[in-house]
């Protein structure tokens, strides 16, 4: 069995064109391969038909039920990776209305049940007040009433105590100066009364700690299965669980270094005073 590597392009659809010609050319059933898999039919049929994008591991089962040989198995695999990735530029979130990103999120916290977040630079529109959320829209042009609304509406979420949160923000994060002084105290008085949540854990790592790596990035993690990281042009999704679990590891990294529960209100105190002064 040949497959011309060429062939392998960068998309869903040609993963399971690729994952379908190989079955046939291996002259099995989808029946026999879901057998072989321990997967059902429907969920063979749903990938080969792109309406399902394999993870990695259900990628390895098929490649192995096929005796795919293990050069092509990699090129495969490759592609499998690249099918759970996927980029999200600003301007096209712009064309489509900012709303719809909103409603994007709102699905992920409905489905997921643990989540966590790394702030390198700024607050989360989760935690952010009315006037920070507004602020962070300002630069767009346009009417952005409908996704501020959105965005504030979302934060109800973080009542639902059958959700569990970490937040883990920089002190750049914290106080960077969105907003003037007055507005931007009672921000950081919103992150300290958010941190008494009985579902939250919100931490702060201030620059006097001493933190021997270097974030390049905010990212969120959804249970155990998304990530996404934010760039100042737009934003990765990853599913592949080797991505997510790298930023698993590097998230577990900073809480090490974070300050949470009373000393983190204190130094959020700190900060608060020191706009208000």
């Amino acid at each position: 069995m040949t497959f011309e590597p060429e062939e392998l392009r960068q998309s869903r659809t040609d993963l399971a064109d690729t994952l379908k010609t190989l079955r046939k050319r291996a002259g099995i059933t989808q029946t026999r391969l879901a057998q072989r898999c321990n997967m059902s039919q429907t969920k063979i049929s749903n990938i080969e038909g792109a309406k399902l994008t394999p993870s990695l591991v259900d990628v390895e089962l098929i490649l192995r039920a096929l005796k795919a040989p293990s050069d092509l198995a990699s090129q495969v695999a490759a592609l499998a990776r690249t099918a759970n990735t996927e980029w999200q530029d600003v301007w096209s979130q712009r064309r489509t209305g900012l709303e719809k990103k909103q409603n994007e999120l709102a699905g992920f916290e409905r489905s997921s049940t643990e989540f966590r977040y790394f702030l390198l630079s700024m607050v989360t529109g989760l935690l952010a007040t009315p006037d920070y959320v507004r602020a962070s829209l300002a630069h767009i042009s346009g009417d952005h009433s409908k996704a501020i609304a959105r965005k504030l509406e979302r934060q109800s979420v973080l009542y639902d105590t059958s959700k569990r949160f970490t937040f883990i923000l920089t002190e750049q994060a914290v106080r960077w100066p969105f907003l003037p002084a007055p507005a931007m105290a009672m921000q950081i008085d919103r992150l300290a009364s958010i941190s008494l949540l009985p579902n939250i854990r919100l931490g702060v790592i201030p620059f006097d700690a001493h933190v021997p790596v270097g974030p390049l990035n905010t990212f969120t993690i959804y249970d155990a299965r998304i990530a996404t990281v934010e760039t100042q042009t737009g934003a990765m999704i990853f599913r592949d669980r080797r991505d997510v679990s790298a930023y698993l590891d590097e998230f577990a990294a900073y809480e090490g270094f974070a300050l949470f529960g009373e000393k983190c209100r204190e130094r959020l105190s700190e900060w608060a005073n020191q706009c208000r002064s």
